[in-house]
C-alpha cells in the first residue's frame, strides 16, 4: 500500500546504513537562499518513526516542487539517493545530509490528508534527538540491506579508488559519488569519471594578471561536469589527464556553470585547487559510457540565438579546400576548411573547422559528423557554426543516430534534385535566410529593426538616388582590413587597426542611396561589394575621374532608376536620444522577372483562397 511507510529508514540511511528504495512521506519543503542561477531545495521528509529537514533535491527534480506534485503529505518512493557528510554549524563536527536523486510520487499529498505517524527528528548526526527519551529502535525491515563492502563495484556508492596520501584519507574508504548529485553543499567526495574531451592549454591576460588554463569534460553514468584547471594546476594535470580514460577526482571548487561556454546539462562546474587530486584508474570501467550528445536537428539553427554551444549531427554533402589565414591580433598562422552538413530535416548549415581537424578531414567519402559543443555564428541574418577548443568531433560514430543518417542519405539524397534550405546562404531569391520578401510599408507595420537584434528582410525596388559626394575613402591595403587610412601628408597612410603605416591605399566605396517600391521610399547605406554590383565599375575608375574631369555623375547613371532585388539589414538606433531606423544593403542583384511573377500570382492565388493543386469544378 502507498500509506505504508518504511518505518526507521531514515535512522538506518544517515548511520551509514543503505535501504533499497524506502517509502517516505514528505511534510514540507523549502526554497534554498543563493545563487540565482541554480535553485536549490530542502525536503522534510518522515519514515512515521524519524523525521529529517536535511533532505536536499537533486536539481534536475525541481520541477516537482515547481508543479506542486511534492505538496505537504505527499507520499514518495526514493528510487535513487546518496548521503554527503557537510561541516555542522549548529554542533561541532559533522551531520550526515540525504540527497534524493530519483523518486517517484506515489500518493498526492491532497489524497493523503494526515501526517502518517508521530516521527521523532533525527539531525543526520550519531544519533537521533528524541523527546527526553532515548531513540526508538528501528524495526527490521526486508529492503533493507547492509553497506557495501570495500569489494562491491557495483551502483554509485560502490566505486572505490585505494590512493594513500590524501588529505581526506585513503580514497579507497571513500565512496564515489554521481556526477549528477554534486553540489557546493558537499566538501568531501570522489567521483569516477571519463575525461570525454580536453582542450588545449590556453594563455590569458587581463587587468588581474595573466596565465594559462584548460578544461575537460568529465562523465558517469549519472551525469557530466565541466572542470578548469588553471596556472599551477593546469601545469600539473595537463600532461597526466588523456581524453577517453577514467580517473578518480576530489578536492575540486564547485560553482554555478557559465552556460555561455559549455551546454553540458549540468548546473554546476568544477575548479581545480591546490588540494586536487586526479588518480588514474587502473581498471576500464565499461559501465562509464564514452561521450554523451544532444543532437539539436539543424533546422532548428535558424532560430537558435548566436553565441548557442550545441550538439550537432549530419552527413557531410561537401566540402572547401583548406585555407591558410593569419590572425590580425597576434599575426598566428591559422588553418581553415568549411563543411556543409545536411540531415532529414533538407536543411544545411555550414561548419568551420580549424587547425589540425581543418588538415586532417576527407570528405571524399561524404563521412557522418557528430560534434559536441559547437558554437552558433550569425552574419547578415545567416547561421553558421564553427568549432571552438572545447568542441569534440566524431567521424561515423557508432550510434543509431549514425546509422538512420547514412541509410537516408545513401538510398534518398544521391539525386541531385534535391534541395536543401541552407541556411547559412549569403544570398538566396528571397533574401535568405530571416530575408522574406516584403514590401516597405509590410515591413514598417511589422516594426522590423525595434528589437534588440537586427532584422532582414528582402524588397524589389527601385534605385531614386545615389548621393555622390564622399562616396569614396581611402582603405588600408592589408588584405582583409578595409579601415580607413589617415593621411601623414608625408606620402605615408597610417592605419590605426592595423598599428601601421603604409606607402599606398586603395580606394572603396562607401555612400547612401535612396530607394523605393510603391509603397514608399527609404535611405540605406551602400557598401564596397553591393555598390560594385550595382554600378559595375570599379572605385579606381571613379576616383581617376574624379581627378581628371571633376565630375562622376555618369559613374552611377547605370544605377540610377534601375529595379534590384535588395536584401535589407533594418535597426533601430539611438543618437543624441533620437531613434532613426538604420537600414543597409546587404546585397543586391537584377531580379529575376519571371520568377518574381510567379512568386506573386502564387501570393495572389493564395489569398484568393485558390488551391491550385486542384481543377475547379
Amino acid at each position: 500500500m502507498a500509506d505504508q511507510l518504511s518505518e526507521g529508514a531514515i535512522m538506518t540511511i544517515l548511520s551509514g546504513g543503505e535501504v533499497l528504495n524506502p517509502v517516505l512521506q514528505v511534510l514540507g519543503s523549502r526554497k534554498l537562499t543563493g545563487n540565482v542561477n541554480s535553485e536549490r531545495y530542502r525536503l522534510l521528509i518522515s519514515d512515521g518513526v524519524y523525521c529529517n529537514s536535511y533532505a536536499m533535491l537533486a536539481t534536475q527534480l525541481n520541477h516537482m516542487v515547481d508543479d506542486n506534485q511534492l505538496a505537504e503529505y505527499s507520499i514518495i518512493r526514493v528510487n535513487r539517493h546518496l548521503t554527503s557528510m557537510v561541516n555542522n554549524q549548529q554542533k561541532k563536527g559533522e551531520k550526515r545530509v540525504l540527497i534524493l536523486l530519483d523518486i517517484t510520487l506515489l500518493k498526492h499529498g491532497s489524497e493523503v490528508g494526515i501526517r502518517i505517524g508521530n516521527p521523532q527528528a533525527c539531525d543526520g548526526a550519531d544519533k537521533a534527538s528524541t523527546n527526553g527519551g532515548p531513540a526508538p529502535v528501528a524495526p527490521a525491515q526486508p529492503q533493507y540491506r547492509p553497506s557495501p563492502s570495500p569489494q562491491n563495484n557495483s551502483g554509485f556508492g560502490g566505486n572505490r579508488a585505494s590512493v594513500p596520501g590524501s588529505p581526506m584519507g585513503p580514497l579507497d574508504s571513500m565512496r564515489t559519488h554521481p556526477i549528477v548529485g554534486l553540489s557546493p553543499y558537499q566538501n568531501k567526495w570522489v567521483i569516477k569519471a571519463r575525461v570525454t574531451s580536453k582542450t588545449p592549454v590556453r594563455q590569458w591576460s587581463n587587468a588581474r594578471g595573466e596565465g594559462k588554463l584548460f578544461s575537460m569534460d568529465l562523465m558517469d553514468d549519472s551525469g557530466e561536469i565541466r572542470a578548469t584547471a588553471f596556472k599551477e594546476q593546469c601545469d600539473k594535470f595537463y600532461d597526466m589527464i588523456e581524453p577517453g580514460k577514467v580517473y578518480f577526482f576530489s578536492r575540486c571548487q564547485l560553482k554555478p556553470a557559465n552556460k555561455k561556454f559549455s551546454n553540458l546539462n549540468n548546473d554546476y562546474e568544477m575548479t581545480f585547487t591546490g588540494e586536487t587530486q586526479v588518480v588514474p584508474c587502473q581498471s576500464e570501467d565499461d559501465s562509464i559510457p564514452q561521450i554523451k550528445f544532444n543532437f539539436v536537428p539543424l533546422q532548428s539553427l535558424a532560430d537558435t540565438p548566436p553565441d548557442t554551444i550545441v550538439d550537432l549531427i549530419g552527413v557531410c554533402k561537401s566540402a572547401t579546400d583548406l585555407q591558410n589565414l593569419v590572425a590580425r591580433t597576434t599575426n598566428r598562422e591559422l588553418k581553415k576548411r568549411e563543411i556543409t552538413l545536411v540531415d532529414h530535416s533538407l536543411t544545411a548549415v555550414s561548419v568551420t573547422l580549424w587547425g589540425t581537424q581543418a588538415e586532417e578531414f576527407d570528405a571524399s567519402l561524404q563521412p557522418i559528423v557528430a560534434i559536441k559543443g559547437a558554437r552558433v555564428s550569425e552574419y547578415n541574418g545567416s547561421k553558421s557554426v564553427s568549432l571552438v577548443s572545447s568542441s569534440n568531433m566524431q567521424l561515423n560514430p557508432d550510434m543509431d543516430e549514425s546509422h538512420k543518417l547514412r541509410g537516408w542519405f545513401d538510398n534518398y539524397c544521391q539525386d541531385s534534385s534535391i534541395n536543401f534550405n541552407n541556411i547559412s546562404g549569403r544570398q538566396t531569391t528571397d533574401g535568405g535566410a530571416g530575408g522574406k520578401l516584403m514590401l516597405f510599408k509590410e515591413a514598417k507595420d511589422a516594426n522590423l529593426g525595434a528589437g534588440d537584434k537586427p532584422d532582414y528582410f528582402s524588397v524589389m525596388a527601385t534605385m531614386l538616388h545615389i548621393r555622390t559626394d564622399r562616396c569614396l575613402y581611402k582603405a588600408c591595403p592589408s588584405e582583409g582590413c578595409n579601415k580607413k587610412v589617415i593621411d601623414q601628408n608625408t606620402g605615408y597612410f597610417r592605419c590605426e587597426k592595423c598599428n601601421r603605416e603604409f606607402d599606398s591605399f586603395k580606394w572603396r566605396f562607401l555612400f547612401s542611396a535612396q530607394i523605393a517600391d510603391w509603397t514608399g521610399a527609404q535611405w540605406v547605406n551602400v557598401f564596397h561589394d553591393q555598390a560594385i554590383e550595382m554600378l559595375g565599375v570599379t572605385p579606381e575608375e571613379v576616383a581617376r575621374k574624379q581627378e581628371t574631369e571633376g565630375n562622376i555623375t555618369e559613374c552611377f547613371a547605370n544605377a540610377n532608376f534601375q529595379e534590384f532585388l535588395f536584401k535589407l539589414r533594418a535597426k533601430v538606433e539611438t543618437y543624441n536620444d533620437e531613434s532613426r531606423m538604420k537600414m543597409s544593403i546587404v546585397t543586391a542583384k537584377k531580379p529575376d522577372i519571371k520568377d518574381h511573377c510567379r512568386k506573386l500570382i502564387a501570393s495572389i492565388k493564395e489569398m484568393a483562397g485558390i488551391n491550385t493543386d486542384k481543377t475547379s469544378v
